[in-house]
């Protein structure tokens, strides 16, 4: 048998599959609290992670009864790009947990990013700009300057707990890039930006080595129940380990993660050269090129406002109503076009936040209306930003994921805009980080279960193609000049 643990942004998941078949035994998922108010504030305590894992360890063993003796391995995932400051001798955090989304050090990263051009962090870093932990580290700087004082060391969730579970200090590669100490190119840890910031060499964890493990301590072992020396995996990023659950979908899968934020995340192949200023490129989980995670300008963090706001304050209650505004029809009136970057600057403001917008309302547009415009939209920003990849041979399937990817309508759009690409759906998408976790020990174990979604023609074509046309002139009028918004580069490369 053996574990996968994910820790999300507001929760922890947990399951057990057996080690032949990779049948699921048991799941739990355990909530953690976070705290936010105005000022951009989204902080956790860590050690709440470790007793999060305990009580998962706990309903997991009580679900197996005596099967619990018999594992084999231990895989980890979590998100990436949060931030606490430890004692790199005990793992004792000195700080709260600081997550992806935390703004506070937004004017910082200003900052840093203003010492030096684009070029130069996209010489080893392959985007455009610094990794949000260096900003962070500034800012915490100057909120507890004495804690810089005994030489800290700077991780987030994943290294945290794997620390925890094994005494060794890890990151993974996605995570580096998003504290800013990554060098994609070279596939290493860089003290290139650290130097600049005023930042001691070793702030940051090592890098894991591929799919390397370490053994249980007994002093976790004592903690979860179990035999020490069991080996764990990771930590892998959450869309890596969720890559790594869909690998069989295809030859060349492209994996459309529709969560809290959109993400493309697919394999370059040799063939082929490309980028984008906000990608991440990682090593491929087989270990030949780069695997790039490619952020969205928008996600279910939109999906879940046009809810609240159009549809119904409730989200349950909006979630059935909204079946019956797709069922009435599946894109908004002619004319109608909404842009779903809503946690922008603005193009026209950039000193403002927030670049959503609504183009060709009139006195007859309806609540129902404005939210099929941003459903629609948020399709197409998918297609504008990774159109080139799909279209250039360099996948040859979508699979989607994530909270939005549960929606039917959600799926026929996508089925309808890709069209005649073969496209699935991952069941049980909330499994498939403590599934892809798995990978070092079992790719088989790994696979996420996937089922074909089919065009089913609720979807007129030409009306689509013309909604489609509106939204890239709307786009390209507002936004068009904006950096973040340049879709995915591609072009194969030149055969010698």
């Amino acid at each position: 048998m053996y574990l996968g643990i994910d820790i999300g942004s507001t929760s922890l998941k947990a399951a057990a599959f057996d080690a032949r078949r990779g049948r699921l035994l048991a799941q739990t998922e355990q909530r953690l609290p976070l705290e936010v108010d105005e000022t951009g504030k989204r902080e956790q305590d860590p050690t709440a992670l470790v007793q999060a894992i305990c009580a998962a360890a706990g309903s997991l063993r009580h679900q197996v009864a005596d099967r619990w003796n018999n594992v084999k391995g231990i895989g980890l995932a979590a998100q990436g790009g949060s931030t606490i400051l430890v004692n790199r001798e005990t793992g004792a955090p000195a700080t709260p947990m600081f997550l992806w989304n935390d703004t506070r050090a937004f004017g910082h990263f200003h900052k840093i990013a203003a010492k030096f051009p684009p070029r130069w962090w996209r010489a080893f870093s392959l985007r455009d700009e610094p990794g949000m932990g260096l900003a962070r580290a500034q800012w915490m700087r100057e909120q507890w300057p004495k804690l810089f004082k005994n030489n800290p060391l700077c991780v987030g969730a994943g290294e945290h707990v794997y620390f925890a579970l094994t005494g060794q200090w890890r990151q993974d590669a996605c995570h580096a890039l998003q504290s800013g100490c990554y060098d994609a190119v070279k596939n290493r840890i860089t003290t290139r930006p650290m130097t600049h910031c005023g930042l001691p060499a070793d702030f940051f964890a090592p890098l894991r080595q591929g799919h390397e493990t370490h053994p249980l301590t007994v002093e976790a072992a004592t903690l979860l129940q179990l035999p020490a020396g069991i080996p764990i995996a990771g930590p892998y990023n959450d869309h890596e380990a969720g890559y790594l659950s869909v690998l069989h979908a295809s030859r060349l899968p492209l994996e459309c993660s529709l969560g809290t934020a959109w993400v493309g995340n697919f394999v370059l192949p040799p063939a082929f050269k490309g980028g984008s200023p906000f990608q991440l490129c990682i090593p491929a989980p087989t270990g030949k090129g780069q695997q790039v995670i490619m952020p969205l300008m928008t996600g279910n963090v939109t999906l879940d406002w046009a809810l609240s706001t159009f549809v119904h304050a409730d989200q349950q209650t909006a979630l059935g109503r909204a079946d019956g505004i797709f069922s009435d029809a599946m894109l908004p009136s002619p004319g109608l076009v909404a842009l779903p970057w809503l946690n922008r600057p603005n193009a026209l403001r950039p000193a403002q936040t927030g670049c959503g917008a609504f183009f060709g309302v009139s006195p007859a547009t309806t609540p129902a209306d404005l939210f099929r415009a941003v459903i629609t939209a948020m399709t197409f920003e998918f297609a504008r930003v990774l159109d080139p990849v799909i279209k250039s041979g360099a996948v040859d399937s979508l699979v989607l994921c994530g909270g939005a990817a549960k929606n039917l309508h959600i799926r026929s759009l996508f089925a309808a805009l890709f069209a005649p690409m073969p496209i699935h759906q991952v069941i049980e998408t909330e499994l498939m980080g403590t599934r892809g976790c798995l990978y070092a020990f079992d790719p088989q174990i790994a696979r996420a279960h996937t089922a074909p979604v089919h065009c089913d023609g609720r979807v007129n074509a030409e009306e689509l193609a013309a909604a489609r046309a509106l939204y890239l002139e709307t786009f390209e009028r507002l936004c068009g000049h904006v950096p973040a918004g340049k879709p995915y580069s591609l072009k194969a490369t030149k055969r010698k």
